[in-house]
């Protein structure tokens, strides 16, 4: 009977976890779909300030700088601090943030509020990726299931970024492009933060273990990573991920006003079908999972590369004489509207591939820093591609598709660095988290 009771006892206990651990789940599902839509709403918003209030492409382009930065900085101040104050804290400190700002913005519907928001957004998102990744690792119990989890956690983040496009467009008026009636889509965003808050707040999350085991202090964290800046293999990957990242964000960030602009697509309109170039990098993330399993990954991201050049020169050829009849929806689109955004299917592995490969030739006891320099740099990479793609609209007015073009030079020096990230890497075999990075 004892073992009996024992054995009812602990069912009761491990359905418990399961129904506490599906609660957490279900909620970092909903806090990445929250902070993807707003995170990935600049380009949405950059068309939107410049309509609204007669801001120059180069003042609409520091919008990515107040999030991005925002992010770095926070990533790298606050990291080391997040045990000692606690995961489910730090996320319900962001929701918190989030939900204040989305609640007031169409109370202020101006361009300083709006930078005042991102800034807001990006430090609030730093809270929530540490302590999210952090989470994982808490309520996941196998290397599959803590893989599997990751894999949907982004998929949710894609469609949320996917999502993103047509509510925002919902809230667009085309018949006046000076309307800031769009800042109502704010009071959505607010009702989801302040769900995504009172779910987290009703959920436990077991955080002992790791308060048993302690952080390892700001200093610490500096140090290493400043450490890390100092070998060759780390800085020649810092310069592929900088580089990458300025191609995406570039174009993600200004692909809806090119559209309005080229193809005179209403506002959106616009803003809707630069939902291809989210849905096409999901794809290519997708299947550049299973063709890098087969290959090996420098071959795969130099074909990759090469590809996404001859498609933006093709592509960005289809769209050079723009489009001289009215367009009203989908159908009504020309064909290179549909086509420049499919860029994404060729970009998307390269990101992932080349953190993975950095990683694996690290210890762990040195991922933790590592990240912390990918995150700083792959926000800084984006701001710097926003801010040259913003300046390069102003100069190229009427000939917007010539900054496109221009992006075919980082492209072309990624894929340089790249051959030099390989030739270092060849010389590192697989860690395995036990020796230290060899220069």
């Amino acid at each position: 009977m004892t073992g009996q009771a024992g054995a009812l006892q602990a069912s009761v206990i491990i359905k418990t976890k399961n129904m506490e651990n599906w609660r957490i789940k279900l909620s970092l599902f909903l806090n990445y779909f929250v902070f993807a839509i707003l995170l990935n709403s600049v380009g949405t918003v950059i068309l939107q300030v410049q309509n609204n209030f007669g801001i120059s492409e180069g003042a609409a382009s520091t919008l990515e700088a107040f999030k991005d930065l925002s992010i770095a900085i926070a990533s790298f101040l606050i990291a080391s601090y997040v045990v000692r104050i606690g995961y489910k804290r730090c996320m319900l400190i962001a929701l918190g943030i989030v939900s204040a700002m989305t609640l007031m913005m169409p109370m202020l519907p101006a361009f300083w509020a709006v930078k005042l928001l991102f800034a807001a957004v990006g430090v609030s998102f730093a809270l929530i990726k540490v302590s999210v990744f952090a989470t994982i690792g808490i309520i996941t119990h196998s290397e599959k299931e803590h893989a599997s989890f990751m894999n949907f956690l982004e998929s949710v983040f894609m469609v949320g970024v996917l999502s993103g496009y047509f509510i925002f467009s919902a809230f667009v008026d085309d018949a006046d492009k000076t309307s800031t009636s769009w800042f109502q889509v704010y009071y959505v965003l607010s009702a989801m933060s302040i769900l995504a808050f009172v779910l987290l707040l009703g959920t436990q999350l077991d955080e002992s273990k790791v308060h048993t085991e302690g952080g390892t202090g700001l200093g610490k964290d500096f140090g290493k990573m400043l450490g890390l800046l100092a070998r060759p293999l780390v800085l020649i990957f810092i310069g592929s991920v900088f580089l990458y990242v300025l191609i995406e964000q570039g174009m993600m960030s200004w692909l809806p006003s090119f559209n309005q602009r080229v193809f005179k697509l209403p506002s959106s309109l616009s803003i809707q079908m630069s939902s291809i170039l989210a849905a096409s990098i999901a794809v290519g993330r997708f299947a550049g999972g299973f063709v890098l399993k087969k290959m090996h990954w420098f071959k795969v991201l130099a074909f990759c590369l090469i590809a996404a050049g001859v498609l933006m020169l093709l592509s960005l050829q289809m769209a050079g004489g723009g489009s001289n009849r009215e367009v009203t929806g989908w159908t009504d689109a020309p064909l290179a509207a549909y086509v420049v955004p499919l860029i994404g299917i060729c970009l998307a592995p390269i990101y992932p591939a080349i953190n993975s490969v950095i990683l694996s030739k690290l210890p762990v006891t040195q991922h933790a820093p590592m990240s912390g320099l990918i995150v700083v740099f792959s926000a800084i990479g984006g701001t710097t591609g926003s801010i040259i793609t913003g300046n390069l609209f102003g100069v190229f007015k009427g000939e917007e598709q010539i900054a496109f073009y221009l992006l075919l030079i980082p492209i072309t020096a990624i894929l340089i660095v790249l051959y030099f990230f390989k030739k270092e890497t060849d010389k590192i075999p697989f860690e395995g988290g036990t020796e230290e990075l060899r220069n």
